[in-house]
C-alpha cells in the first residue's frame, strides 16, 4: 500500500481588530471584547468591570466611532482591508502548500471563526503569524493564548506551529524601506519621527522580566542584548535603528515615539504627541512620520498620525507632515510572510 496523500498546512495571520462598522454600537461592542482581556487592561476583573462600564464604554465608544468614520473606506475598515489583500496574495504564493485563513484577535473575522475553517480544510498542523512585529502580552501573547486554547478544543488537537516576533528580521526591515525611501525622497523631510504603539510601563516590565534592566531610559535600550530582548521598548529602538541604517539618516536625524497611551498610569516615554508638538521648537519644519509596529494602516495609523499628529505638527509651528504606509500588501511584505510562514513550519 502507498503512503496516504499529504494533508495542507494551515496558516493563520492574526491582526488586532477593528469594529465592524463605523458606528458607537459596533465600537461599543469591539472595546467590549477588546479591554475585557486581562492582558490589554491588566487589573483584577472587578476593577477591570468598573473601569469598563463606568469609566470608558459610556463615553469612548461615540468619540472612537468619530474616528473612524474619518478613515473608513469603501472597503471598509482600512486595518481590515489591508488585511484581506496581504492573506489574498500570501494564499495565491501558497497555494497547494498552504490553507491560509485571516483573524481578528477582537472582532471579526474571529479566532475561533479561522480556526475552524483550518479544521474543515483537514490541515495537519497550523502555523500561527501574529501580525506584530514587536512582542507585547497584549498583543501577541493575547493571540497566542486564544489560538491555543481554539486549537485543543475536539478530540484532536491541532499541533501549533509560531512566528516568532520579527521585528529583527532582514525581510521585514528591507520591505519597510522599500516602502519608505520613495515617500523621504518626495516629501524631503527635515527629520524622521518613528512612532510605535505604547504600552504601560508595567506591562513591559513584566514581560521584559526581572534581569532586563529595564529602565525606560535612553541608555537602556542604546542597543539590543541578552538581557533586554524580551522587552518591548528596546525592541522598538532596535527595529528603528535598523530603519534608520536602511534609510541613511543620520544619529541626530531620527527620533523614536510612543502613542496611543490610555489611561493615567505611565506609559513608556516618549509620547509621539510631545514629540510632535516640540520637534518645530528644534527647527524641524518638515517632518516625515513611520509607524513600524503596524503591518497594516489602520486608525492609529491614518487618524492618529496622519490626521491629528498633522495637526499637531502644525499647530506648533511645523510646515508640512509625511505619513510613511504600513507594508499592507506591497511584494516584498507578501513574499517577507512566506518566508516566515515556510520557516516556523518546517
Amino acid at each position: 500500500m502507498g503512503a496516504p496523500p499529504p494533508r495542507p498546512r494551515g496558516l493563520l495571520l492574526v491582526n488586532l481588530g477593528t469594529p465592524d462598522a463605523p458606528t458607537t454600537e459596533a465600537v461599543r461592542r469591539y472595546l467590549r471584547e477588546f479591554l475585557w482581556d486581562g492582558r490589554v487592561i491588566d487589573v483584577p476583573a472587578p476593577l477591570r468591570w468598573l473601569l469598563l462600564n463606568l469609566v470608558i464604554l459610556p463615553f469612548r465608544p461615540a468619540r472612537s466611532a468619530g474616528a473612524y468614520r474619518k478613515v473608513w473606506g469603501p472597503d471598509g475598515s482600512p486595518l481590515l482591508s489591508h488585511s484581506r489583500r496581504l492573506a489574498e496574495a500570501v494564499a495565491d504564493a501558497l497555494v497547494g502548500d498552504f490553507v491560509v485563513a485571516l483573524a481578528m484577535r477582537y472582532g471579526r473575522p474571529s479566532l475561533p471563526e479561522a480556526m475552524e475553517t483550518l479544521r474543515r480544510a483537514g490541515v495537519e498542523s497550523v502555523t500561527v503569524l501574529p501580525l506584530y512585529p514587536q512582542y507585547a502580552a497584549s498583543s501577541t501573547g493575547s493571540t497566542l493564548a486564544r489560538a491555543y486554547q481554539l486549537a485543543a478544543r475536539g478530540w484532536d488537537p491541532l499541533p501549533l506551529r509560531v512566528v516568532p516576533p520579527f521585528f529583527h528580521a532582514a525581510g521585514f526591515l528591507d520591505a519597510f524601506a522599500e516602502v519608505a525611501r520613495p515617500v523621504l525622497a518626495g516629501s524631503k523631510p527635515d527629520h524622521v519621527l518613528f512612532s510605535f504603539h505604547g504600552l504601560p510601563e508595567r506591562q513591559v516590565k513584566r514581560s521584559a522580566g526581572e534581569g532586563s534592566g529595564c529602565a525606560f531610559s535612553e541608555a537602556c535600550c542604546a542597543q539590543l542584548t541578552a538581557a533586554n530582548s524580551a522587552c518591548y521598548r528596546a525592541q522598538c529602538f532596535h527595529t528603528a535603528r535598523e530603519l534608520a541604517s536602511r534609510l541613511g539618516l543620520a544619529a541626530g536625524g531620527f527620533s523614536v515615539g510612543f502613542q496611543s497611551r490610555l489611561g493615567r498610569t505611565p506609559w513608556i516615554r516618549p509620547y509621539t504627541d510631545h514629540l510632535l508638538a516640540e520637534l518645530p521648537a528644534r527647527g524641524v519644519k518638515r517632518l516625515a512620520v513611520a509607524v513600524p509596529s503596524f503591518v497594516a494602516d489602520c486608525l492609529e495609523t491614518l487618524e492618529e498620525i496622519e490626521i491629528r499628529g498633522t495637526e499637531t505638527f502644525r499647530g506648533a509651528g511645523g510646515e508640512a507632515l509625511a505619513l510613511v504606509p504600513s507594508l499592507n500588501a506591497h511584494p516584498s511584505w507578501v513574499a517577507e510572510v512566506v518566508r516566515l510562514a515556510r520557516a516556523a513550519a518546517g
